[in-house]
């Protein structure tokens, strides 16, 4: 149901009818609604849900990859997902202060470390430069996703991340 109410919320926005995301996720509205009583319910689910699946893929990643570096790259490529869907939820979530800082911290708490061990593990291969840490990184990426919900098809902010990450590459 969570990745249904994402998907959902990525085509049509927070504010798309519960039955759009009960369709989606092939169950009925009562269904989503005895999980999430509201909506606000339903946008920490997915939120929680989506931080979580981009904290567990950098541990798979690492072990998966032919480098650390492309490790680091293929999780931020998830993370570039995840941030388009987040900018949608934290509109929402920022009428709540108190809630959206709870789950800020939740975030920075669960992902600032895996993206540090990332970094290691590209640093100690030899395949990236030392001088960037975890948070910077994360928030340049960050800053970057920020225009991809403008309509603009000039703006690539995947392309422009794909920039961002070469230019952590060693010159060798």
């Amino acid at each position: 149901m969570l990745d249904a109410a994402a998907a959902v919320f990525v085509r049509a926005g927070v504010e798309a009818p519960v039955r759009d995301i009960a369709a989606e996720a092939g169950v009925g509205t009562a269904t989503i609604y005895r999980h999430f009583p509201t909506r606000a319910d339903l946008i920490i689910g997915v939120y929680r849900h989506q931080v979580e699946a981009c904290a567990e893929a950098g541990p798979a990643l690492l072990a998966s990859s032919p480098t650390p570096y492309a490790a680091l790259a293929s999780w931020i490529d998830l993370f570039v997902d995840f941030l388009v869907t987040k900018h949608g939820l934290a509109a929402v979530l920022q009428s709540d202060n108190t809630g959206f800082e709870t789950l800020h911290a939740y975030f920075l708490d669960r992902l600032v470390p895996v993206c540090t061990d990332l970094l290691a593990a590209a640093t100690a291969s030899g395949e990236i430069r030392t001088d960037v840490p975890a948070i910077a990184l994360m928030r340049g990426v960050g800053n970057l996703c920020i225009g991809a919900e403008n309509p603009d098809p000039r703006y690539d902010a995947r392309q422009l991340v794909g920039v961002l990450i070469a230019g952590l590459r060693r010159r060798g």
